[in-house]
């Protein structure tokens, strides 16, 4: 939604003046760095504090992103969920901002951390951006951070989970300085979806994050989606490989951004064989990323989910939930779901299931009129999402509210479904940019659905209001965004395995 005639407006941060844009509702600031420039000797380097300027910096256009690679789906476009690419520059770790215009202080703040499997998105992409909280009184702020080779690579001479140790710094730069913008610093929501929401979940349970999120909106995404470090090494070691240096700082410091960003894009093709199953024969990403965060250092000493069982987080409240029909974006657009054969369907979750010919069983492969495709579909819909989710929400130490999206996308002749993503415009209030012919959503999605779901975000990050009780194991209580109703939720065959 337009932001209407813009008139320039000046705040003072900690490390100096920016200048943004304004109009009769919001403010708008852009690219304003949280953490000094990760280049040169700062290249796999902790984020450093940025350093201060003199004169007001310019923070009405969008800056530059860190080095990626986007992702594409036939059918779809996909840039208003994770933005055009790699925009260069050095200056990449940056927060943007939208405030209202009004004058009022202390609002509560919602932080969000952009999704995109670890190798690509941005805080730029028009599906997230913050006019309608900040039309709603609250003040966002979406965050770059650290991406693939440079974030989320494993290596010897450098610090492991760069990307998350980025979303931490970015949170504290917030917490210091969003009083400048009108927020409460001791009113802040931390949001993710997808990649961005597997981090947050994370930093939940992270000792390095402790006491710094007070409500948690976690969308698409779990804590079970990271790496022992002796897995993640065999991505170091196939990286280094196509680029032809030693598997360790030293040796990824000889190639630039580029030589990396199209290393990243190599050994990201399905067609790439590398072995990334753990110890129990699972890969918790089920081929869908190379680069996860690791544990077994300072930021995660053990893997989220056991680490929530001993974490002083009870005062934290936690938000929660799953798309209906998360795998359809990965699965229709590229023909698997209608051309899987019982065989390649096996074959596909054999690499990551150590037990996929009895997972699919239990979901009605070889059962008359069952197609393979949509068999192996709703099986990974719960064992990479739903399920994982479920499992967060029942091991959280805080309040937790789990949610489920389910209106379905007429994108794809009908098939598309509710995908992973397609609730981002609704949260976000941003219908008009993912509506159209190749639009996530459709030709015509129902406005009235988005104002619901946006004003159920915008009462949680204000006061941790939810019109739904707490998940408990005994209730199993999930509320359903689409038809804003509350009920117990169902089972999975997938639990069994």
């Amino acid at each position: 939604m337009s932001e209407g005639v813009s008139a320039p407006c000046l705040v003072q941060t900690r490390y100096g003046a920016v200048r943004g844009v304004g109009s009769a509702a919001v403010n708008r600031f852009l690219g304003i760095p949280y953490a000094a420039a990760p280049v040169g000797e700062r290249r796999f380097a902790p984020p450093q504090p940025p350093r201060h300027w003199t004169d007001p910096r310019d923070a009405t256009r969008a800056g530059a992103n860190s080095p990626q690679i986007i992702r594409a789906f036939p059918g779809l476009d996909v840039t208003p969920l994770v933005g055009h690419g790699w925009q260069r520059g050095d200056d990449f770790l940056t927060v943007n901002i939208w405030t209202p215009s009004d004058g009022r202080t202390r609002c509560p703040v919602l932080i969000f951390i952009h999704g995109g499997a670890f190798i690509g998105g941005c805080s730029d992409a028009r599906v997230h951006a913050g006019t309608e909280f900040a039309r709603d009184g609250i003040v966002y702020a979406a965050i770059n951070y650290r991406l693939g080779v440079e974030g989320f690579l494993p290596m010897a001479g450098a610090p492991t989970n760069l990307g998350l140790r980025d979303q931490i710094a970015a949170i504290e730069w917030v917490k210091a300085n969003i009083d400048a913008f009108g927020g409460n610093p001791g009113n802040i929501t931390v949001a993710g979806e997808s990649a961005g929401a597997m981090s947050l979940a994370s930093l939940l349970a992270s000792p390095l994050a402790h006491g710094l999120i007070r409500r948690a909106i976690v969308q698409s995404g779990h804590g079970s989606m990271v790496r022992p470090l002796e897995v993640a090494e065999r991505v170091t070691r196939l990286v280094a490989r196509h680029l032809n240096v030693t598997p360790d700082a030293a040796g990824f410091k000889q190639r630039s951004f580029e030589d990396c960003s199209a290393a990243v894009a190599a050994i990201s093709r399905p067609d790439i064989g590398i072995d990334l199953r753990d110890r129990l024969g699972r890969d918790p990403a089920y081929g869908l990323a190379r680069f996860l965060p690791v544990f077994g250092d300072d930021v995660l000493p053990r893997p989220p989910l056991d680490a929530l069982a001993g974490a002083e987080r009870s005062k934290t409240q936690l938000l929660i939930g799953t798309n209906r029909d998360e795998m359809n974006l990965y699965f229709v657009t590229t023909g698997v779901k209608e051309l899987s054969t019982a065989a390649s369907a096996g074959k596909m979750l054999g690499l990551s299931h150590p037990q996929a010919r009895d997972v699919l069983a239990s979901y009605g492969m070889g059962k008359p009129h069952m197609r393979p495709g949509a068999v192996l579909t709703e099986a990974m819909n719960d064992l990479v999402f739903r399920l994982p989710a479920r499992q967060f929400a029942a091991a959280f130490p805080g309040a937790s509210h789990l949610y489920e999206f389910g209106w379905r996308s007429p994108a794809c002749g009908g098939e598309l479904g509710a995908c992973h993503g397609l609730e981002l415009p609704f949260v976000f209030d941003t219908l008009e940019t993912c509506t159209g012919p190749e639009g996530i959503a459709g030709t015509d999605p129902p406005q009235a659905l988005a104002r619901d779901i946006h004003r159920i975000w915008v009462d949680f990050v204000s006061d941790g209001t939810l019109p739904w009780a707490r998940y408990q194991a005994s209730t199993r209580q999930s509320f359903s965004l689409e038809t804003q109703t509350a009920a117990p939720d169902g089972d999975m065959p997938a639990a069994e395995f």
